[in-house]
């Protein structure tokens, strides 16, 4: 199958290091800054993502572009039938999902979110461990550090009409995707979300509480902050009615029993990554040429959005 990037930025370029790796065809690239199609000399590349669209009609269409962007180009994808797999977050307003959703529905081709952390060997193995349990809470930490420095490296970061969000829609999704996915949608979200360190950066949050209620009295809880000293490996902690099971990169605790993953040894830029995106690129791409349906389709993508917009309605 041929594929094309948009948007060759710190993510395009693990897109394109894995599906090197997976052997994949890549017939096109798509950057608004020619300097960064320059390094890519032996693909063609463009500055129109509709032009190369249309012109070079791929399989599947990789958006890796600032989260802004994410909405029109998945519906202008879509709307070619060509198969979308779109980095996170999906969108960044509510009112986008319904047309993305539309989108979706309407077309022949699939609509896939990189929420790579359900591919992890860890993860997949509470998933399934999960499934005759009755989980009755959650707690999601990360504790991370993203300075100035960082947030001056690119216009459209700390800004909400352009990333939506601080630390919850962009370092903490895969964390929160998680917690709804192990426990389930909540019907009631309490959140804080505040600026403790950046107020003369960035115009977003950098440090979050989330509070998830359910009806049958269980939930979840979600801490954020990019305002750490220092970038702590994320942790999850799950309680079942018998046991406390504890979710780390590569290992999971269920009371004192210890179980230890390891991936493919391969890291794909960060090594915070691992070997998630080239899982779930390889179970996308099966999806498309078998014509199965991918799991994390747009109505999987959204969930995360709903939550997250309920928590900035308290910012």
């Amino acid at each position: 199958m041929k594929c094309a990037i948009i948007g060759l930025g710190v993510i395009g370029k693990i897109h394109i290091s894995v599906l090197k790796e997976l052997g994949t065809e890549i017939v096109a690239v798509c950057d608004c800054d020619e300097e960064k199609l320059k390094q890519y000399p032996e693909i063609s590349g463009y500055v129109d993502y509709a032009k190369m669209l249309d012109e070079v009609r791929p399989d599947i269409v990789h958006i890796c572009t600032p989260h802004y962007l994410h909405t029109e180009m998945i519906v202008a994808a879509l709307k070619r039938d060509i198969n979308v797999l779109c980095e996170k977050p999906m969108c960044i307003k509510e009112e986008d999902i319904p047309v993305i959703l539309a989108a979706e529905k309407e077309s022949k081709a699939q609509l896939g979110v990189c929420f790579q952390n359900r591919y992890t060997p860890a993860n997949t193995y509470v998933k399934e461990y999960l499934q005759d349990k009755k989980l009755i809470g959650a707690t999601g930490i990360v504790a991370w550090r993203r300075n100035k420095e960082y947030y001056n490296s690119a216009s459209w970061r700390g800004k909400w009409e352009t990333e939506g969000g601080g630390v919850l829609i962009n370092q903490a999704i895969h964390t929160l995707d998680l917690l709804q996915w192990f426990c389930g949608m909540p019907e009631k979200v309490y959140a804080s979300t505040t600026n403790l360190t950046l107020t003369d950066t960035i115009e977003v949050e950098d440090t979050a509480t989330i509070i998830c209620h359910k009806e049958d009295g269980t939930g979840f809880n979600l801490f954020a902050t990019n305002a750490s000293c220092v970038v702590f490996p994320v942790e999850l902690i799950l309680r079942t009615e018998t046991e406390t099971i504890r979710v780390m990169p590569n290992n999971v605790l269920i009371n004192d029993e210890l179980i230890s993953f390891t991936n493919d040894g391969k890291v794909y830029g960060k090594k915070s990554y691992g070997s998630g995106h080239k899982v779930l690129m390889q179970d996308f791409y099966d999806c498309v040429k078998n014509a199965r349906s991918f799991p994390i389709n747009g109505v999987e993508g959204a969930k995360s959005i709903r939550i997250i917009s309920q928590a900035y309605k308290n910012f």
